[in-house]
């Protein structure tokens, strides 16, 4: 059934979704293989179905960034994401990579973000998939090098990149006004705003998070202990783009059946579905719907409205046009389910 839906995917991270096959090909070429075959680097990138902490989860990226130090790679890996996400049924996708993990090797920031580019706009051409970028800088790195990252990405705001993004370590990296002046650039670039939270330190990094102003959150469920930070989210609209999957991996929660995907969605606070990482978590958007449905409970009215919600939250608003056109597709889509019939768009 979830198949069949037209879905939106708002948290897709480039560097966990690599394809084993397509990863064992290039460190082939680029001798970093280790003797692997196809299972080993299968198993290479996947993580644990639980590690100690999101620490440790991060590790499971290093032989991906190794791969994407050079355009062709990089593009690649894109296009062929793009076509992976479209045989999920995904109809709109942001993809978000960190372009300065990819220019240990020659390249710079700029042809960095180009080969993503390029990558996503013939992984469109091929499939009909819709894909805007979201650039990634890093808790961890100097924040002049995430205002960089900023500057750089509002060079692509024509180009599909339409939003900017914080991730990395808390626990070693945990206040994000840091690199408030890169916010402050995307922003008057007019990038949307997002940024990683509460993967640890519980509410407060949520809280925190809210500091830089963002449309959305990346992860943040654990806002669901704090009614009152709930509340602020409703009252200020900021969504939280949830992974349930990834976040048990980080021991975030000891169970998909603990995650409060429900409990969010139910108390009203904006809140969207996505893998984060298809490939380290070895996941499909589709496996993430089953999970919501049967192991946490969410009615299939409630997957609907989550799904419709990321569309008018998307990073889309230099292309209205398109946005309303996607809203009209799943509204046509919903009208001849038999399972949705008579469901709001939103």
């Amino acid at each position: 059934m979830f198949a069949r839906w037209p879905k939106a995917e708002l948290h897709l991270h480039l560097d966990g979704s690599l394809r084993p096959s397509t990863a064992l090909e290039l460190a082939r070429e680029r001798g970093l293989d280790e003797g692997m075959d196809l299972a080993a680097m299968s198993d290479r990138l996947q993580a644990p179905p639980q590690v100690a902490d999101q620490a440790q989860l991060l590790e499971a990226f290093d032989l991906p960034i190794a791969l994407m130090q050079d355009a062709p790679a990089i593009t690649r890996i894109t296009h062929e994401l793009v076509e992976d996400a479209a045989s999920d049924g995904t109809r709109y996708a942001e993809i978000r990579w960190a372009p300065a993990l990819h220019v240990a090797r020659g390249l710079d920031l700029r042809a960095s973000i180009a080969a993503v580019v390029d990558g996503a706009r013939s992984g469109m051409t091929t499939t009909g998939t819709h894909v805007r970028l979201i650039a990634v800088a890093l808790r961890s790195q100097p924040p002049a090098t995430s205002l960089a990252v900023a500057l750089e990405a509002a060079r692509f705001v024509n180009d599909g990149l339409t939003g900017f993004d914080l991730a990395g370590q808390e626990q070693n990296f945990p206040d994000p006004l840091t690199h408030a002046e890169a916010f402050d650039a995307a922003r008057a670039a007019g990038l949307g705003i997002t940024l990683h939270a509460g993967e640890w330190g519980g509410p407060a990094q949520v809280r925190r998070a809210l500091g830089v102003g963002p449309a959305r959150i990346a992860h943040g469920p654990v806002a669901a202990e704090d009614p009152t930070l709930m509340e602020e989210l409703i009252a200020r609209d900021v969504t939280l783009d949830l992974c349930p999957t990834s976040n048990v991996q980080a021991s975030v929660y000891p169970t998909l059946a603990d995650h409060p995907l429900a409990k969010l969605q139910r108390a009203g606070v904006p809140v969207t579905l996505s893998t984060d990482d298809r490939t380290v978590s070895d996941l499909t958007l589709v496996k993430e719907y089953v999970n919501a449905h049967t192991v946490m409970g969410m009615t299939l009215a409630e997957l609907w409205a989550m799904n419709v919600h990321a569309l008018r939250v998307a990073f889309l608003h230099h292309d209205e046009s398109l946005r309303a056109a996607l809203v009209t597709e799943f509204e046509d889509f919903a009208a001849t389910e038999q399972s949705l019939r008579g469901m709001p768009a939103d």
